[in-house]
């Protein structure tokens, strides 16, 4: 009946409807001709994804005196020498990496939340430092990164004057 009536009152979708089926079944088709290859796709992103290029995020606080800036992460368990800490211009990058000396199978863990592995942090600096007397150490799981600012980093409060 519903056919009558669209013949009848000269409203037939008949061929929009067509293009739409058409397209729906060729994608079907598609799929199905390549689903094997479609599937070893998702397989090597799952191989990838469980690869180590994924890093931690430090977390850090970042605080300043009159003439430092000073970075500090608690960051225990890890070695000073498992630790790089550069600067380019103003960006201070500090990565490393966490080692878990023990194994332990996935199934003992009642929780699993401590982050081992590589880690990184990059921030830019608000102010220029003195890049060759930056100062490093690790005391009681704690990293400080202080900062020198350099001597043209003062600032310098201008009065504005009305004419």
């Amino acid at each position: 009946m519903n056919s009558i009536l669209k013949k009848l009152s000269g409203f037939d979708k008949n061929k929009e409807m067509d293009e739409e089926e058409m397209l729906a079944e060729e994608a079907e088709e598609y799929f199905k001709d390549n689903e094997d290859s479609l599937l070893a796709i998702d397989e090597e992103e799952k191989k990838w994804m469980q690869t180590d290029y994924e890093e931690g995020q430090l977390s850090i606080d970042v605080y300043q005196t009159p003439d430092t800036i000073v970075v500090k992460s608690t960051i225990a368990g890890v070695k000073p020498e498992d630790i790089d800490i550069s600067i380019n211009n103003d960006l201070l990058t500090i990565r490393g990496r966490r080692e878990m000396m023990e194994k332990i199978r996935e199934e003992n863990y009642l929780y699993r939340e401590c982050y081992w592995g590589s880690f990184s942090r990059s921030i830019i600096l608000p102010v220029e430092v003195e890049a060759e007397k930056i100062e490093a150490y690790l005391e009681n799981g704690v990293l400080t990164v202080v900062l020198p600012k350099a001597k043209s980093a003062k600032q310098i409060s201008i009065k504005v004057k009305e004419r």
